[in-house]
């Protein structure tokens, strides 16, 4: 049996597993994405860019993140 118990959130409308409370920052991470260039929603309020490292994302939360893509 593993040492944690994996837990779920919603990210972006989809169950997202997690191995309980994550910091914000490590999700991020996690998912590749760069912090300068998402926006992130937590439980439908948007979280500073200046409160991301205090930022704790916790089991159930919903998270919408939007990566934005330069281009043209």
């Amino acid at each position: 049996m593993p040492d944690s118990i994996a837990s779920s959130i919603t990210l972006n409308g989809e169950s997202y597993l997690l191995t309980g409370d994550t910091p914000l920052t490590a999700l991020l991470e996690r998912l590749k994405m760069r912090r300068g260039r998402v926006a992130v929603e937590i439980n439908r309020e948007i979280v500073p860019k200046a409160n991301y490292d205090a930022t704790i994302v916790r089991v159930g939360d919903q998270v919408e993140i939007i990566n934005f893509v330069g281009g043209g």
